[in-house]
């Protein structure tokens, strides 16, 4: 009798557990979504996984810089538990996200979580250099981000800024060392990637500091 007893109160903290656990798993996207830090920071308090996927599979973190819900993201990162280098589908780390979208005190609390500024593949520095978010440029630059690095097609962080950011981008990325005669899988180089994106000022600056690296001629 008392081993029936004991298989019932079991069955019942059992079932209990799981639907308190439903019930936070619920409200833990949801409150990412409703920008609610409180919310979470209680969540994690009580013991829930701020690592924790939704259905499709994605990281909180991850959903909340999409959003944007910086204090929902914020509110993640202050928890020790919550893993900085994740990945989506796409292969895109937090640090990418928040360097694509300039948010230099995010990215800044991952960097300091442990977050690969030289992951493999598009980096961090091809995406913060697409949206010319330079403050950004120059932190990952200061944690010795690879100015030169190639995506899987070659594609380096100065032709991004050449195609898809600024003039101030393009001219940082040259005085930090960024090699302007590199070219990608398809045989172009930052400067092909500025005239084709309509881009004079870029393609001036980097046909300037071309010419200006060139041996001067003897007469």
């Amino acid at each position: 009798m008392r081993n029936c007893i004991r298989k019932v109160i079991y069955l019942i903290v059992l079932f209990a557990f799981n639907l308190s656990h439903a019930g936070s798993y619920e409200d833990f996207f949801a409150a990412i979504k409703q920008d609610n830090a409180a919310a979470i920071t209680a969540l994690l308090k009580r013991g829930f996984d701020p690592n924790t996927r939704d259905p499709a599979g994605q990281h909180g973190l991850l959903l909340a810089l999409r959003e944007p819900s910086l204090k929902a993201a914020r509110a993640l990162l202050d928890s020790p538990q919550t893993e900085a280098e994740v990945r989506n589908a796409q292969d895109e780390s937090p640090l990418m996200i928040a360097a694509l979208k300039g948010h230099l005190e995010i990215a800044q609390a991952l960097i300091a979580k442990g977050a690969d500024v030289n992951k493999p593949g598009w980096t961090p520095l091809h995406y913060a250099a697409t949206g010319a978010h330079l403050a950004i440029m120059s932190l990952l630059l200061d944690h010795h981000a690879y100015i030169d690095a190639e995506s899987p097609n070659g594609t380096t962080p100065l032709m991004m800024a050449a195609s898809y950011g600024n003039s101030s981008a393009v001219k940082l990325l040259l005085e930090e060392g960024a090699d302007p005669l590199l070219k990608n899988q398809q045989g172009l180089s930052a400067i092909d990637f500025a005239q084709r994106a309509n881009r004079k000022d870029s393609a001036d600056i980097i046909a300037a500091f071309v010419r200006a690296k060139q041996p001067k001629g003897k007469w």
